[in-house]
């Protein structure tokens, strides 16, 4: 049996988008394992969901035996990637950085198999912190053209808003980082998404002029949806790895709720499913469309939460929005469980005070208290247009308070349109 080239299982998954070299590249992948590299500034204490996507193309590097090598950006952090940012970035201290690098490198280990060698895990600050400044303007700077750098995209796009300095130099240090990682690691492929592509061309050109050495550089398409807009923005913000910041059944929600037109993409970007079960899904329609989408949402969830809480979010959703088996034959590879016994207990669940009703509680306040709306205009505004039923009953009063009518059995279901849903359990004599 041959064996693919990683490059074009890339490819073929929909991960390529620019690319220095593709037979060169391809090249490469033929001759053995080739050690490539993805950064990820800790801005945050969690990934989010467009660093889930390229860390996919390493996760897949891995599995073909190829050595992934992940750079968490202690230093560059520091001065912030002006890359897609419409504003600088908010300047974070030492100590929030690298707690944010410690819960990186956790997230990251779900995914990566550093303990074993497969995957490497460095941190920038190790090399970029010792430098002398005067030195690092005379050894590295010098090798730079203010007129190409101002021409790259990333510094284009911020010219009229405005440009620091320490943001001017920060493609200098994800250069400096590529030529530092050959050196150190034997790295001569850098990925990224295609916001990176100016500088990660920096540092192939600086890997050329210091050390006399070819290396290469490949972008990934940015998540969109078929609108034109990142994928992954939600009531809450970000589409967040973490499950305090976000839960597995609101994270499976996300994707069961997609646009028909992205499930084709996204299963290709962010599952193993092969690619002749993800091209299938281009002719489905409706109730198959749908369960194709169920599908997607279990195997995401799956990868970021672990199978049981999938699991438990399939079966929430279910529940919630009436179970149906899915055919073996859609997706066949996924393990998701394809019957499911409808079970109240996966709904997402709130107890309320039954000593909050006599206090006027109402609809809106329960809206905002499961979730379901972020703020009082909000839910006013789902009520105005229908989409509020309570035990199935449509609700058009903004005004409504809830009353022990609205618990039989102690508890009441809360909709909001077909992708929403909630149970209230009364609480207390």
């Amino acid at each position: 049996m041959t064996t693919k080239n990683a490059f074009d299982v890339l490819k073929e998954r929909g991960f390529v988008k620019q690319c220095t070299d593709e037979d060169a590249v391809r090249e490469l992948f033929d001759k053995g394992p080739v050690t490539a590299y993805i950064g990820y500034d800790p801005t945050a204490t969690s990934l989010h969901i467009g660093n889930l996507c390229v860390t996919m193309a390493l996760i897949h590097l891995e599995r073909m035996g190829h050595r992934p090598l992940v750079v968490v950006g202690g230093a560059t952090a520091m001065v912030g990637d002006p890359s897609g940012k419409t504003e600088m970035r908010q300047m974070m201290t030492s100590e929030t950085i690298d707690g944010n690098v410690q819960a990186i490198k956790k997230q990251l280990s779900r995914f990566l198999n550093f303990d074993e060698g497969k995957s490497i895990l460095v941190n920038n600050a190790d090399w970029l912190m010792d430098f002398k400044y005067i030195d690092f303007l005379r050894d590295v700077g010098r090798h730079f053209s203010v007129n190409r750098m101002l021409a790259a995209e990333s510094y284009k796009q911020r010219l009229e808003r405005g440009l620091s300095f320490i943001e001017f130099n920060y493609q200098i240090l994800q250069a400096y980082d590529f030529m530092e990682l050959r050196r150190r690691h034997g790295c001569v492929l850098q990925m990224g998404g295609d916001d990176q592509w100016g500088n990660i061309l920096a540092g192939v050109d600086l890997t050329r002029r210091m050390d006399s050495e070819l290396v290469h550089g490949l972008t990934f398409p940015l998540l969109l949806t078929s609108a034109g807009e990142k994928m992954g923005k939600t009531a809450k913000g970000a589409l967040w790895l973490d499950p305090e910041r976000l839960s597995p059944y609101e994270f499976y929600q996300y994707w069961v709720n997609i646009d028909d037109a992205d499930l084709e993409k996204t299963l290709g970007f962010l599952t193993f499913l092969p690619m002749d079960e993800v091209h299938s899904v281009q002719n489905l329609e409706g109730r198959e469309m749908n369960m194709a989408k169920s599908i997607l949402a279990y195997e995401v969830t799956k990868l970021v939460h672990g199978k049981d809480e999938a699991t438990k979010a399939h079966q929430a959703a279910q529940s919630a929005f009436g179970s149906r088996e899915i055919p073996a034959t859609l997706l066949a590879s996924s393990d998701v469980v394809r019957k499911v016994q409808a079970d109240i207990a996966q709904i997402p669940t709130t107890n309320l005070e039954k000593s909050k009703l006599a206090e006027g509680a109402t609809l809106v306040d329960m809206m905002i208290t499961t979730g379901i709306a972020q703020s009082k205009s909000a839910a006013r505004r789902l009520i105005d247009q229908g989409a509020v039923k309570i035990n199935d009953v449509k609700i058009t009063d903004k005004g409504y308070a809830l009353s022990d009518d609205n618990f039989p059995d102690g508890a009441m279901t809360l909709r909001s349109g077909k992708k929403k849903v909630h149970r209230i359990v009364l609480e207390g004599a």
